[in-house]
C-alpha cells in the first residue's frame, strides 16, 4: 500500500541529508520533489500544489531554518500536512437511532457488497449491535445470493424480496422488519452501475429520502485513483453522503484517492478495507496513515489488532507454562492461529517502524505457516504436549501425515528447541524478562 509514494517521498527527503541547516535552496528542491511524488501518486495538481505551498511556508519559518536536524523536521512537517489533508482526526461514526439506518452506495465493482458484510461484522463483534442486512440491489442477479453468503459468514440476518423490483419499498419494509425483530442497525446495500447514470442516482436518492439514513457511506475502489475522486464528487452532489470508504488498499494503489477525496468533497474517510476476509475492515485514522506513507510504521494499530485477539486467561496460563519451561507444540499452534487472525502478515510487519521498507520486495505468503500447522496437526495430543517424546518412528509417521520429509521435521524441531531456549533465557533475566514497572 502506497509503496511507490513512500519511496518517492523518502527520495525527496534525501535532499536534506548531510545539510546542517534548512535554507531556501534545499527547501525548494525538496518541495519540488514532494510535489512530483504526489502528482505521480495520482493526486490532483491543484491539491499537490496547495499541499507543497503549505509545507514550504512552514519549512521557511525562523525556528525551522535555524534547526539542527532539517531532515527530521521536514518529515514532521510533511506528516502533519498529510494528516490534515486526509482529515486531521478520526471521523465519528453515528449508529444512534431505533434502528440506525446505514445506506451504502457506490459503483459496481467497488467492493460495496463485500464492505457491507465487513461492516456488519465490525458492528456485531466490536460494537455489540444486532444487525440486519438489506438486499437493495434489484438488478444484479447474484447480489442477494452474495449478500446472503456474507451474512452467513458473519452471523447476521438478511432482508430481501426477490420478486420486488422497487428498491424504495424494500428499504421501507426492511425498517419495519428490523423494528419487529429488535435489530438496532440496518445496512442497506444499494445497486451499483458500471458508470454513473441518472437512473442509478435517482434510485439511491429516492431511497435516501424515504429512509432518512443515519449514515450514508460512499464506497470507492482506491485503485481507480483520480477517477475515484471524480466519482465521489458526482455522488456527493446528489446524496450529500456522510463519509467515504476506501476499498482494495492491499492492491497496487498509488494513493491518490486517499489523499484527494477528503479535500475534494470535504467529507471524511471513515473506513478502509483490504482483502476479502470479513475481519479486514479498519477505522481510518489520518495520522496513522500519514505515518505509514512516510515509512514510520503504525504501532498503535498493530497493538490494537493484537489486543483484539488477546485472551487474558489464556495468556496467564501460557505465561506460567513459559516460566516452567513447559511451552509445547499445542501452545505454539495456538499462537500461530492468533497471529493469522490479526490479518495479512506482510501488512502487519509493515506496521513496525523501519520494517516496511526492508520487506517491500520480499514476498511474504500468508500460507507460510501451513507447513508448521500440518506438522503439528499430524501429531497426537500426547506428542503435542511432550515435544521431547518425538522418537524417530514418531517423526516418520508425522512426516507422512503432513506430506513433509524427515529433514523438514528435524529442522522444525531444531527451531522449536531454539525458541524454547530463548524463552528460558528471558525467563532467567531479572524480573523474568519484564521491563521495570510492568506488573507480574
Amino acid at each position: 500500500m502506497f509503496n511507490s509514494l513512500s519511496e518517492k517521498l523518502e527520495s525527496a527527503f534525501k535532499n536534506l541529508k548531510g545539510e546542517a541547516r534548512i535554507n531556501d535552496l534545499n527547501i525548494a528542491n525538496t518541495v519540488k520533489d514532494i510535489r512530483r511524488a504526489l502528482i505521480d501518486a495520482d493526486v490532483n495538481f491543484k491539491i499537490a500544489k496547495e499541499f507543497t505551498d503549505k509545507v514550504r511556508e512552514k519549512a521557511t519559518g525562523e525556528k525551522v531554518i535555524n534547526a539542527i536536524s532539517p531532515g527530521q523536521l521536514m518529515v514532521k512537517i510533511v506528516k502533519d500536512e498529510l494528516t490534515e489533508l486526509m482529515g486531521g482526526t478520526e471521523a465519528q461514526f453515528n449508529i444512534t437511532g431505533n434502528p440506525a439506518v446505514i445506506l451504502v452506495a457506490g459503483l459496481q465493482g467497488s467492493g460495496k457488497t463485500t464492505f457491507t458484510g465487513k461492516l456488519a461484522s465490525y458492528l456485531k463483534t466490536k460494537k455489540g449491535k444486532s444487525v440486519l442486512l438489506v438486499a437493495g440491489d434489484i438488478y444484479r442477479p447474484a447480489a442477494i445470493d452474495q449478500l446472503t453468503v456474507l451474512a452467513d459468514q458473519v452471523g447476521v440476518d438478511v432482508y430481501s424480496e426477490r420478486e420486488n423490483k422497487n428498491a424504495v419499498e424494500i428499504a421501507q419494509n426492511a425498517i419495519r422488519e428490523a423494528k419487529a425483530k429488535n435489530k438496532n442497525v440496518i445496512i442497506i446495500d444499494t445497486a451499483g452501475r458500471l458508470a454513473i447514470d441518472e437512473a442509478m442516482m435517482k434510485e439511491v436518492a429516492d431511497i435516501r429520502a424515504a429512509v432518512d439514513p443515519t449514515e450514508i457511506l460512499f464506497v470507492v475502489d482506491s485503485m481507480t485513483g483520480q477517477d475515484a475522486v471524480n466519482t465521489a464528487k458526482a455522488f456527493n452532489d446528489r446524496l450529500d453522503f456522510s463519509g467515504v470508504v476506501l476499498t482494495k488498499l492491499d492492491g497496487d494503489t498509488r494513493g491518490g484517492a486517499a489523499l484527494s477525496i477528503r479535500y475534494t468533497v470535504n467529507k471524511p474517510i471513515k473506513f478502509v478495507s483490504s482483502g476479502e476476509k470479513m475481519d479486514t475492515l479498519d477505522v481510518f485514522y489520518p495520522e496513522r496513515m500519514a505515518q505509514r506513507i512516510l515509512g514510520m510504521g503504525d504501532i498503535t494499530t498493530l497493538v490494537e489488532k493484537a489486543q483484539a485477539q488477546y485472551d487474558e486467561e489464556q495468556a496467564k496460563k501460557l505465561e506460567k507454562k513459559i516460566r516452567k519451561n513447559q511451552f509445547d507444540f499445542q501452545d505454539f499452534l495456538d499462537q500461530l492461529q492468533q497471529i493469522k487472525k490479526m490479518g495479512n502478515l506482510k501488512d502487519l510487519m509493515g506496521m513496525i517502524p523501519g520494517v516496511g521498507k526492508a520487506i517491500k520486495d520480499i514476498d511474504i505468503n500468508d500460507d507460510s505457516f501451513k507447513a508448521i500447522e500440518a506438522m503439528i496437526s499430524s501429531m497426537t495430543p500426547y506428542e503435542r504436549a511432550n515435544p521431547d517424546a518425538l522418537s524417530p518412528s514418531r517423526k516418520q509417521r508425522i512426516a507422512k501425515g503432513s506430506g513433509k520429509d524427515i529433514a523438514e521435521i528435524n529442522a522444525f524441531m531444531k527451531q522449536f528447541d531454539q525458541m524454547k531456549q530463548m524463552m528460558k533465557m528471558m525467563n532467567n533475566m531479572p524480573m523474568g524478562g519484564r521491563f521495570p514497572g510492568m506488573r507480574r
